[in-house]
């Protein structure tokens, strides 16, 4: 398999968590401002909201490869932000586990953001 489609396949995996949450959240944002207001998230209406749009349009962006980049830098930043809030108790294994797997995907999204989206995205066939 040629490495374009690799990093195709890859950015397609690690986006789909990020479109599937970013959808559930803007179906119930009513919940979604519920359980961020219950976390003491300031303006939880607002921040569901700009959290919704940011995993949906973002994760969209990096699937076709648009703005790879700026996308793969704001949903690796959102990641550790959002474990620290969420996630950050280690006396609790499913949070803990949680907690890993957003630093996890940081991880991957700061590699993309560092070296692109390869030949097979938006960007690479406007050049």
């Amino acid at each position: 398999m040629s490495q374009n489609a690799l990093v195709l396949i890859g950015r397609i995996l690690i986006a789909v968590i990020f479109i599937v949450s970013g959808f559930g959240k803007i179906t119930n944002i009513g919940g979604t401002a519920g359980y961020f207001g219950s976390m003491g998230l300031p303006l939880p209406v607002v921040t569901a909201w700009i959290v919704a749009l940011l995993e949906l349009v973002g994760g969209l962006a990096i699937v076709v490869g648009f703005q790879t980049r700026i996308a793969a830098l704001l949903l690796a930043l959102f990641s550790v932000a959002s474990g620290l809030i969420a996630h950050f108790d280690f006396t609790d294994q499913m949070q803990s586990i949680m907690f890993m797997k957003n630093i996890s995907m940081a991880g991957g999204l700061l590699v993309l953001a560092a070296f692109g989206p390869g030949a097979l995205s938006l960007e690479r066939a406007k050049a």
